[in-house]
């Protein structure tokens, strides 16, 4: 019997051995079939994107809708050609791919929480279009031109050339500031005034000043508000408009600051600075403020 055991175990290793690779062998034909589906389907899924993007750009007016469309479409190409891989190669019938995929897809749910809240989120922003490829916003900390907006994230690129990559399940729950949603963009700017210098005159000379500034536009009209009494000066805010492009905001911002400060200098109007009053003791004669002899008596 001790002789005899090895020998049984060889033979039913050499039978299972055989079973493997006579069953690999009726499987390679699956196999390689659903290697070159998913390799077709890369090729497809191509000409389908660029198909349905030629399509989209004759038929649909908005960006984001053409955008939506197209990525739907590839992304569906493939959806499409995975699962006829995985009937082919795992030689199932409908009804158990069928069992297969709900079970799965609950365990990849689960998985892969955040990316298909990215998604939703995506197809949400495309159809709603809070905002479109090449407008200029805001969102939590960041701030630039949007570059693109795809399923999974929205990148910003930012005015010093960086580019934000961010999920769009962050952009589409976070407060978005969209800085060119509307043509024209009022502009704040804070100036202060000595307090020797009569109000209406301030006044005057800052709007004259301010409507001789080219590229601001005639509606709204300029506004000169009086907002405080500061610590050293008349706070007053001058507000206009601009066009809405963050470029031109700062470039006429630097050509009324200039206006602003010549004509207060052409009509002598202080615009004074915090100023900082500095006493020296001797520390041999004070302490805190007192003479040490007034102290001791």
């Amino acid at each position: 019997m001790s002789e005899l055991l090895p020998n049984e175990l060889l033979q039913d290793v050499q039978t299972k051995l055989v079973d493997f690779v006579s069953n690999s062998l009726l499987t390679l034909p699956a196999i390689l079939l659903a290697i070159v589906i998913l390799l077709l389907t890369r090729t497809v899924a191509n000409l389908v994107r660029r198909g349905t993007k030629k399509v989209a750009a004759k038929t649909l007016k908005s960006l984001s809708l053409q955008t939506l469309l197209v990525q739907t479409s590839y992304a569906g190409t493939w959806v499409a050609g995975i699962l006829i891989a995985c009937l082919i190669a795992s030689d199932l019938d409908v009804e158990s791919l069928i069992s297969f995929l709900g079970l799965g897809s609950v365990a990849i749910g689960f998985a892969f929480q955040d990316i298909f809240k990215n998604f939703l989120a995506g197809i949400l922003l495309l159809l709603q279009e809070p905002f479109s490829l090449g407008d200029q916003i805001i969102v939590g900390d960041y701030e630039g031109t949007v570059a693109e907006i795809a399923l999974r994230s929205t990148q910003i690129r930012t005015y010093r050339g960086e580019l934000i990559v961010m999920p769009n399940s962050i952009v589409f729950t976070s407060p978005v500031q969209v800085m060119t949603g509307r043509p024209q963009r009022r502009t704040d700017l804070a100036i202060g005034v000595d307090y020797n210098t009569p109000l209406p005159k301030a006044v005057k000379v800052l709007q004259k000043a301010a409507s001789s500034v080219e590229e601001i536009k005639p509606s709204p009209a300029i506004e000169i508000d009086i907002v405080g009494f500061g610590d050293s000066s008349i706070d007053l805010i001058v507000r206009y408009w601009t066009h809405s492009e963050q470029k031109s905001v700062r470039r006429i911002k630097t050509q009324m600051m200039i206006a602003l400060k010549q004509a207060c200098d052409d009509a002598d109007i202080g615009i004074p600075y915090p100023i900082r009053t500095v006493y020296h003791f001797d520390q041999e004669h004070y302490n805190d403020h007192m003479a040490i002899e007034s102290a001791q008596n």
